[in-house]
């Protein structure tokens, strides 16, 4: 069997067919048998090895949720047989840094890894770092082969395995459905999009001709410890640049700041983290993923986003012989906080840009993707550095309200904060009456989260604070006070740390925090 197949494991169930392929003899004929717990056959299924690296490939008729089963291969005289293997949901979880925090890493963290006993039925599996200039058919190395869950191995150690991010969004879906669930992470701290990006991503957002002339940085992972920074600054104006604190820049390879420096050449982790994995049958994607990308084409990010989802989503479902399904369920967290009194905008843009340019999920150009909204969960004194906030549980709820509505379908579970609809200028008076699509909470009066562009002409904007007068059950008014010319947009939390943790101004009754707009 290939690697990422092994005792313990989940195949995603019914109405998709599990993929199952390996490697054997050339012209050889391989027999995958699934047996259920007494022994019963329940399905054969014959596969020949084929050329050029001499692999076979098979699809296992949809199998109801379950188990446990054991599949055998067999060729000729010798046979490879897994054991306890159940059928349910499979997720892949994918990023950086904030997927790869471990559960040893988040608020409550001893709670959550003594809970690990009572989820026998999330099975989780780690795929190690690795990176590589062409795309690779197996994975190198794993870090964490199929495995039940225990305290050990949740939180293995930081930025390693089990992600936080991954294991509680799983462990809520295994909860909300009562079906097994399987939880694959792959994920390494510090990376930017376009390593994990395929080359016809990097092509359609005209990237390719680009890598020549920006240092790509971070080619070996030993003397990579200072890439992200430098990555960050190549080329952007030096009062942009930020520099990390001494300590960590002069830290040693093996320092518990690893994680801020994963490879930033293009698609070296499409080709060897992803691209093994295309055969697997799966239910969802989650993605945490964009700090990298605040200080590297931050703006191509509202096309680099959508095309890595689309071709992922493509790719997924060639490779799994149609049984994924083409619009895979996309689910992501938009970027938390990072510098408090920053006036840099960049997490801003990435933020808006994560929403391609229109603010909410899924839509026209994003469909069946959702997002948990994570600029209210900022963390300053963790001990991770403040672009690590430890609040992973309101993270993976958020999403797990979106994985409900958009990949299962519950039309009844509200999964995006409010959003405005339209904005009306009331000239005389001097104010701004905005509503929203949904009822309104409003936890912080005093906070100065909208501004306006007011401005004679449409470019450069002059940013003005726009003070909220009132707030009825759908409507906000704001004072246009210091504007004497034409208001040309609106926009909303625009700043690297918007508001306090869980007090940003607007909320719905479910205590969903309205997404930032422009």
């Amino acid at each position: 069997f290939a690697s990422y197949y092994g005792d313990h494991m989940v195949l995603q169930k019914k109405p998709s067919g599990a993929v199952v392929w390996g490697r054997g003899e050339l012209g050889a004929v391989v027999t995958v048998t699934l047996s259920g717990a007494s022994g019963l056959i329940v399905m054969e299924k014959t596969a020949q090895v084929k050329g050029p690296s001499g692999t076979w490939t098979t699809v296992l008729d949809p199998v109801d949720q379950g188990g446990p089963y054991t599949l055998t291969a067999e060729q000729g005289l010798e046979n490879v047989t897994l054991q306890d293997i159940y059928f349910g949901d499979v997720w892949l979880c994918s990023g950086q840094s904030n997927m790869a925090m471990t559960v040893l890493q988040v608020a409550n963290a001893s709670q959550e890894l003594a809970m690990a006993s009572r989820y026998p039925y999330v099975r989780i599996f780690a795929a190690a770092p690795a990176r590589s200039d062409v795309e690779l058919e197996d994975l190198e190395q794993i870090d964490l082969p199929w495995s039940i869950p225990t305290a050990e191995n949740l939180g293995h150690g930081n930025f390693t395995y089990f992600s936080a991010v991954c294991w509680l969004l799983g462990r809520s879906l295994y909860e909300a459905l009562g079906s097994p669930i399987g939880l694959v992470e792959v994920a390494w701290g510090g990376t930017p999009i376009e390593a994990w990006s395929s080359r016809r991503v990097l092509q359609a957002c005209g990237l390719l001709e680009d890598t020549g002339r920006h240092i790509w940085v971070g080619k070996k992972r030993e003397g990579s410890q200072r890439s992200l920074w430098y990555g960050a600054c190549f080329n952007l104006k030096p009062a942009l640049c930020f520099a990390p604190p001494l300590s960590l820049a002069l830290s040693s390879s093996t320092s518990p700041h690893q994680h801020l420096s994963g490879p930033q050449t293009p698609s070296v982790l499409w080709n060897a983290m992803i691209h093994p994995l295309l055969n697997m049958t799966l239910r969802g994607i989650a993605w945490y993923q964009g700090e990298a990308n605040a200080f590297l084409h931050t703006d191509r990010y509202n096309c680099t986003f959508p095309a890595l989802i689309a071709d992922w989503r493509r790719a997924f479902h060639t490779g799994s012989a149609g049984q994924t399904e083409p619009l895979l369920p996309f689910g992501f967290v938009q970027l938390s906080t990072y510098r408090r009194q920053s006036a840099d905008d960049s997490f801003a843009r990435l933020r808006w840009h994560q929403t391609a340019d229109l603010g909410v999920v899924p839509n026209a150009r994003m469909p069946s993707t959702f997002m948990a909204v994570a600029m209210d969960l900022g963390d300053e004194h963790s001990p991770y550095g403040s672009i690590h906030p430890r609040d992973k549980q309101n993270v993976a709820r958020r999403l797990l309200l979106g994985a409900r509505a958009v990949a299962y379908g519950d039309k009844d579970v509200v999964f995006q904060g409010p959003y405005p609809t339209r904005a009306v200028l009331e000239v005389t008076r001097g104010l701004l009456n905005v509503t929203y699509s949904q009822e309104l909470i409003c936890r912080q009066r005093d906070a100065q989260a909208f501004e306006v562009c007011c401005s004679s002409q449409a470019s450069p904007c002059r940013w003005l604070l726009a003070p909220v007068v009132a707030v009825g059950s759908r409507t906000v008014t704001l004072a246009l006070s210091g504007c004497r010319a034409l208001v040309l947009g609106l926009r909303y939390a625009w700043a690297e740390w918007p508001c306090e943790y869980q007090a940003c101004p607007l909320y719905n009754p479910q205590g969903l925090p309205a997404p930032p707009f422009l």
